[in-house]
């Protein structure tokens, strides 16, 4: 089951963190951002935080899943979605604890002057001579 945009905008809602709170499509889920940083993830209608030790001291107790089969454990913040000053806390101490995305190699003037020059060939029901 896929997470449906309702979701999504209970997320926002409750965490109310304006625009510095975002979210992309992936795989038909979706990653959660906080200042750019991937925070969590919703799967399934679920909440996934990732893990580090800022969010762990916060979480009354903590719950492990996975939000996709071949992930390591996530924290699972389902219980504690209605507890606004919780979840905000938690999304902020978790960015404030992993590190800026790398910022992807951009491709070289010649590269992309290569891909430009190459044109799809066309192609032809003549026989080969």
């Amino acid at each position: 089951m896929a997470t449906d945009s309702d979701f999504i905008g209970y997320i926002h809602e409750q965490a109310g963190l304006e625009e510095r709170l975002t979210h992309k499509r992936m795989f038909g889920e979706y990653g959660i951002y906080l200042d750019g940083k991937v925070v969590a993830f919703a799967c399934d209608n679920s909440l996934f935080l990732k893990p580090t030790d800022a969010a762990r001291v916060l979480l009354p107790t903590v719950t492990p899943g996975k939000p996709y089969p071949e992930a390591k454990d996530y924290f699972v913040l389902d219980e504690y979605l209605d507890d606004s000053d919780l979840l905000r806390r938690l999304l902020q101490a978790t960015a404030d604890a992993v590190p800026m995305p790398k910022p992807k190699p951009k491709a070289s003037r010649r590269a992309v002057q290569r891909g430009a020059a190459k044109a799809p060939r066309k192609r032809t029901d003549k026989p080969a001579r």
